[in-house]
Parts: C-alpha cells; structure tokens; sequence
C-alpha cells in the first residue's frame, strides 16, 4: 500500500506541535497503553522507538531498564525528547529508511507512526530487517473510519476533505502479507465541548498534514457556525472516533 507522502511538511506540521504536544495526546497515550499489553515477556533488551514523537514511550521503556534508541522524522520532536532524556541514543529518520543496520535491536516500538509512511510494505519490512532472530515490532495505526466526523461536518461548509484516508484492514494485511503478522482491533470515540476544541486537539498534536493539500485561509465565523451545527455529537459531547489496529510482527 503506497501514498503520496511530502515528508518535510509532516515532519513541520509536527514539529509546530512538539512543544505543547504531551498535553494533547489524550488518544496516543491510550493507544500506547493498549499496545504496552501486547508485548511479550522480556520485550527488549535493545529497542527501537520508531516515531518516538517527545518520548513518552522511550521513557516508558527507559525506565523499565531497556536500551532506547528514540528515532523521529521531527528535529523538534526528538528535541523535546531528548531534553527529557528519553533515551539512550537520538536518531532523526525516516520508518520507510531506517537508518539502522540489520539484525542491530531485540524489538520496535512504534506507536501511530506509520500511518505516514509512504509505502507501509516497506516500513514493516524495515522493522522485521532491523530485529534480531526472535525479535519482535509492535506497531499502532489508524484505520478507515477514524476521523469520519471531521469530514462529515466540512462536507456541508467546503466540500473538502479535512483528514486523511486511512488505509482498511485488508490493505494492512495484503501489505504484510509476506510477514508473521497478528493483529487486533479498536474503536475509541474522544469528546470534546465544541467543534473548535475538537479541531485544537488534532492541531495541537500535529495530525493536520493533509496528503492531498488543503486550502488556505482562517476558519471564518459563518464557517465555524456551521461546523458547530454539523458536527456530530452525542450526550457527551464533539466526536472524534479512531479505529485503531495493533500489529504484532515476531521475528
């Protein structure tokens, strides 16, 4: 499964976000958690945090006595990782090249990362290359259906779509069809006290990188009017629901 990626301008859009990131990252934080249960008895001791963002997860790792490499395509992510002293080593790099060399750490971590890669095939097939013999990679992702509430509401302002695409399950595993894949599924719905909050959130931990581009200008009141009333809600507030797939590749 391939994309249209402009890699500099994720890498800028995340980094804008990289110093108020932590406090927005409600969904990464339960995503991570999620994935932290699937990982096998002794995950380690070398690993690889691919799309390490501030180091939330190095440090997780760090500080159950593993050897963290934290590897961001953001300079000012892993910046921000580093002052926090996530890891061991700092890498700035691209999941589609991992600039490691084969066989070099016991398992990769990488938590919503690769829903930007380029071409997923070749991200996973670097995670398998760098492992170890008995190795393991554990990785999140979105799937189709994340973010649908984004788009509906846009669609009676612009007409445009406001997320990306995400790929559905069947193109995950056709993608990793030559790899020990094993996957699982879930759904999570954050709520919000408004439409702007709602956008804020996904600004404020750099996930406004369109693919296919977006139009400029400031969201105007009659724009955001309309966003309030289309926008859907429910007795808890603004939606915005994420189908999420964790992905578990032993070597």
């Amino acid at each position: 499964m391939t994309q249209q990626v402009d890699k500099l301008a994720v890498a800028q859009a995340f980094g804008r976000a990289a110093s108020h990131y932590e406090q927005h990252a409600v969904l990464q934080r339960l995503s991570g958690d999620a994935l932290l249960k699937l990982a096998p008895a002794g995950f380690g001791p070398d690993l690889l945090d691919a799309g390490c963002g501030t180091g939330w997860y190095s440090r997780h790792w760090r500080n159950a006595n593993r050897r963290v490499i934290a590897l961001d395509l953001s300079p000012d992510m892993l910046a921000q990782a580093q002052a926090q002293r996530s890891a061991h080593y700092y890498l700035q790099g691209d999941i589609d090249r991992l600039p490691l060399a084969d066989s070099s750490v016991d398992g990769v971590w990488s938590n919503l990362a690769v829903q930007w890669s380029s071409d997923l095939a070749t991200a996973l097939q670097h995670f398998c290359r760098v492992l170890r013999p008995g190795g393991c990679a554990l990785f999140s992702t979105l799937l189709a259906g994340s973010l649908q509430e984004v788009n509906q509401a846009w669609s009676g302002v612009d007409g445009r779509r406001h997320a990306n695409h995400f790929p559905d399950i069947g193109q995950i595993t056709d993608a990793a069809r030559a790899l020990p894949l094993r996957t699982t599924q879930q759904q999570i719905t954050l709520h919000f006290p408004s439409a702007l909050s709602a956008m804020r959130s996904l600004k404020g931990i750099g996930a406004t990188h369109l693919h296919t581009g977006r139009s400029g200008g400031l969201l105007t009141r009659q724009q955001l009017a309309l966003l309030e009333q289309r926008w859907p809600q429910d007795e808890q507030g603004y939606c915005l629901s994420y189908h999420l797939m964790y992905g578990v590749l032993q070597k």
